[in-house]
């Protein structure tokens, strides 16, 4: 269609003669009748049109003016026109319509054969040249399209890899962060551990000379005539008793106090020590209990708890000099293992603590109080209870926001009974007493005579050895009603010789006097309930005493 020729000569047989000369010569061509029919074939699609210029006599058609008009960019048709030889004759419409044109050729008539076909083939090569041009912005303007497509694909996906890469990083961060975090806490515990067992041993001896010194104060206070001499020994005992508290809380944060765990309702625990907490933190704090709408059953030591709260509870009181709101809340939480923890959890309005020390609020005698008004042991304790309980203890605190230290521990599933008996305190009649004989085994000299002299003063027969080695020679001469034993030795420690023991007596009853013991291994050989922590008086003495021999009796 685009190869042909458009022929408009209306008057004559000007069309047919046209026709039969470009047939003729292999052209193909189309006759049109009128202007209107021409426009309809040139939409269809043709590559030139010869006109004879009687046809433009009138003016340009207006409907092939708009075509004309309307041509796009690439597009110029070209028309052939056979004009007469008196152009001068020409009309002013009929020339405005040859310009209107545009791509024209004017061929005088007659016209030579040759000369017709000759132009005619002309207009087709210029025509075909357009459509040439117009396939190669055809082509460019896909080109441009997929390049565009291209692009826009390119950028998405560089979208897309530059968010995988910005997740990546923010992901790779996190584990930076967490790791640092960790590495923070390991460092940390490591610290504290390293204080621990420092402190620990410290505080073994020093309850030793604790023990030694209180035991002969109240021998003091027993025997002295004189009541000013047995005044003075009752407030050196009083000194002694603080000295005491104070050893316990560092075996606490040495993870090497004696615990007594049972099976306890921490929302219950909680409420019944809100009015010790109110009286202690005074009248400018509010306290507010918030307990757990489930219940929060843990396996802990309830004596210990109470000291880590009342000492929370302190330092929030302290952190709060005009007054202000302390929190206590529980709470029943999945962990990350999937087994559920009791989170218990202390929050103050008050000051805050500086970012760059909250590290070190867990050391003992660590304390931000001014001279003389704190021991830095209160956190300490903390911390050392909830980690020997298996559980965890972690501070959070913003300046001028104010302060939550927080423990968790693993829950325990409650049975009825299973928060233990009363434990039994029998009073020995002073003739039983009088046949009853313990073995003392405790290698310092004075805890030792103090232990001795203290149970033949509550009537007692008492043997004593100053190691494993003699203790088991003692035991080999003669079996006695008790073994009294402790858990620090040189050669054999108290756990070892409690073995060797039970090798020799199978049954024989043993109780543990000590301020330092790895309770995990002395609980398989005789059990929490018969550890007697120093530094201990009289009167404990004997109903610890007491205690094992009945239950020595039932198991009997």
């Amino acid at each position: 269609m685009e190869g042909r020729v458009l022929i408009l000569a209306p008057h004559g047989r000007d069309a047919q003669v046209i026709e039969s000369v470009l047939l003729g010569h292999d052209v193909e061509c189309k006759v049109c009748s009128n202007a209107a029919a021409m426009l309809l074939q040139l939409e269809a699609g043709a590559g030139a049109a010869i006109l004879t210029e009687e046809v433009l006599a009138g003016g340009l058609d207006e409907s092939l003016r708009n075509y004309l008009v309307r041509q796009p960019a690439w597009s110029d048709f070209p028309f052939v026109v056979l004009a007469t030889r008196q152009a001068s004759r020409r009309s002013l419409r009929a020339a405005t319509s040859l310009q209107e044109l545009g791509s024209l050729v004017i061929l005088e008539r007659p016209v030579n054969p040759e000369t017709l076909v000759s132009a005619a083939r002309s207009a087709l090569r210029a025509r075909a040249r357009q459509y040439a041009t117009r396939r190669h912005l055809t082509d460019i303007e896909h080109a441009k399209q997929t390049v565009e497509r291209l692009n826009a694909e390119l950028e998405n996906r560089i979208a897309e890899r530059t968010s995988d890469l910005a997740g990546a990083n923010d992901r790779l961060m996190r584990e930076i962060s967490d790791r640092e975090r960790i590495q923070s806490k390991v460092v940390q515990g490591q610290k504290l551990e390293a204080i621990g067992r420092l402190t620990g041993g410290i505080a073994h001896d020093f309850n030793n000379l604790l023990h030694a010194v209180s035991l002969n104060l109240q021998f003091i206070m027993r025997l002295a005539q004189d009541n000013r001499l047995a005044d003075y020994a009752r407030r050196a005992k009083d000194s002694v008793d603080r000295g005491a508290r104070l050893t316990a809380q560092l075996l606490s944060f040495a993870r090497a106090q004696s615990l007594l765990p049972r099976l306890h309702d921490v929302n219950a625990m909680v409420g019944n020590l809100r009015e010790l907490i109110e009286v202690s933190v005074g009248s400018k704090v509010q306290v507010h209990v918030d307990p757990s709408p489930e219940a929060a059953w843990a396996l802990l030591d309830g004596a210990q708890l109470e000291m880590a709260l009342l000492n929370m509870a302190v330092n929030s009181r302290d952190a709060m000099p005009d007054g202000g709101h302390l929190t206590i809340r529980t709470r029943l939480l999945d962990g990350h293992d999937g087994r559920k923890l009791v989170q218990i959890s202390v929050h103050d309005t008050g000051c805050g603590i500086p970012e760059a020390i909250q590290t070190k609020v867990f050391d003992p005698f660590f304390t931000t109080k001014a001279d003389g008004e704190g021991t830095g042991l209160g956190l300490s304790q903390v911390y050392g209870f909830a980690t020997q309980s298996g559980g965890s203890a972690e501070i959070h605190s913003i300046e001028g926001k104010g302060t939550t230290v927080t423990l968790q521990f693993a829950h325990a599933q409650h049975a009825p009974g299973s928060e233990g008996h009363a434990a039994m305190n029998p009073t020995a009649s002073p003739g039983a007493a009088m046949r009853t004989e313990v073995l003392v085994v405790e290698d310092d000299d004075a805890v030792r005579r103090g232990i001795t002299e203290g149970l033949r003063l509550l009537n007692y027969s008492v043997r004593e050895a100053s190691d494993g080695e003699s203790g088991l020679r003692e035991l080999q001469r003669r079996v006695p009603d008790l073994l009294m034993v402790d858990y620090l030795m040189p050669g054999m420690n108290g756990a070892e010789f409690i073995a060797a023991a039970r090798e020799l007596y199978p049954k024989i009853p043993v109780l543990m006097a000590t301020g330092y013991a790895d309770m995990a291994e002395v609980e398989k050989l005789v059990g929490a309930q018969s550890v007697l922590k120093k530094p201990f008086d009289l009167e404990t003495l004997n109903a610890a005493v007491g205690n094992e021999l009945a239950r020595y009796r039932l198991r009997a």
